[in-house]
């Protein structure tokens, strides 16, 4: 369920343009009347903005958004500001170009969006850079790390929701061997997590936690061996197993990072799952922590804060 509150009565895109036109007047601009605007529209209202405002001021509202606010606030709108699917290629493009690749955002988009979602980012991706997501994914990875990365970007699973339980059960043998002797690079683990269906895999991984009493997850987890690799594998069967579960922990360890909050990684959950699945990963953040996501956030400042709670339901 999402948390964006769109008010019944919404503005012309006209009309909303017109007042952020009026917010970027005088000496600094008007943060409190952007985010009373753009922080209640959804995309496709905010698209319409986009082209309205283009089409009164001749000039590219994003560009003026970056021009007039600054910081994590000016990122965060930046990313709301997109469509979905772009927003999602420049995700991935920045998580690439990383020092240390970011492979969760790509494992992120791989195994928890759609088969149709994902070809529309690559699409956006291609359009954007001129180049494939599956090549600059290659190009910035070596070894088993790429073969599993470029594998889960290539992939078009099936969405349906038929389970082979004979599979499931001759598979998630296949992976306990792999785990016991440690072969977690293994041509087939590879081949079952970058092409079954989520329902598929869903039905494998409990059918691994009957028989050997413990979750793949855990056990993969425990292995610091090739560390960077079995992390991919791991957050590859979180993110399948339970989405939600698994945006609740990037959440709370992004807010509770030593020094200062990751708000790279906490601006990437809300702008991204805000209109799809937000309200749920409150909830389980809720349950997690006994405290509320809205007042986790509040040890952010300003207007960054603002548009946070915001987008939360606030």
């Amino acid at each position: 369920m999402a948390t964006l509150n769109v008010p019944h009565d919404v503005p012309s895109p006209n009309v909303d343009a017109e007042a952020l036109k009026t917010a970027f007047k005088g000496w600094g601009a008007d943060e409190k009347a952007i985010i009373s605007i753009l922080a209640h529209r959804n995309w496709i209202q905010r698209k319409h903005i986009r082209i309205a405002y283009e089409q009164l001021f001749q000039e590219d509202l994003i560009k003026r958004l970056e021009s007039e606010i600054s910081g994590h606030f000016e990122r965060a709108v930046y990313r709301w500001m997109l469509d979905p699917e772009d927003r999602d290629a420049v995700l991935a493009h920045i998580a690439i170009r990383k020092p240390k690749e970011d492979f969760a955002v790509l494992v992120e988009l791989s195994c928890i969006y759609s088969p149709e979602e994902l070809l529309g980012v690559r699409r956006a991706y291609q359009h954007r850079y001129k180049r494939s997501l599956e090549e600059d994914v290659a190009a910035s990875t070596n070894d088993d790390l790429r073969t599993l990365l470029v594998g889960l970007v290539s992939t078009y699973r099936y969405s349906g929701p038929e389970v082979d339980l004979s599979l499931a059960k001759s598979e998630a043998e296949r992976l306990e061997r792999a785990v016991r002797d440690k072969t977690y690079y293994h041509e087939d683990v590879i081949r079952i997590l970058t092409t079954r269906s989520r329902a598929q895999l869903v039905a494998t991984f409990n059918h691994y936690k009957d028989a050997y009493g413990v979750t793949i997850s855990k056990q993969v987890g425990t292995d610091t061996a090739g560390k960077e690799f079995t992390e991919a594998l791991r957050t590859v069967i979180r993110c399948i197993d339970d989405p939600i579960k698994y945006y609740e922990k990037v959440v709370r360890n992004a807010i509770k990072r030593v020094g200062k909050s990751d708000e790279d990684a906490l601006t990437r959950v809300v702008v991204s799952r805000a209109e799809k699945d937000l309200m749920q990963i409150k909830e389980a953040y809720h349950k997690r922590n006994s405290v509320t996501l809205d007042d986790a956030v509040s040890k952010e400042s300003g207007d960054y804060k603002r548009f946070i709670h915001t987008l939360l339901g606030n």
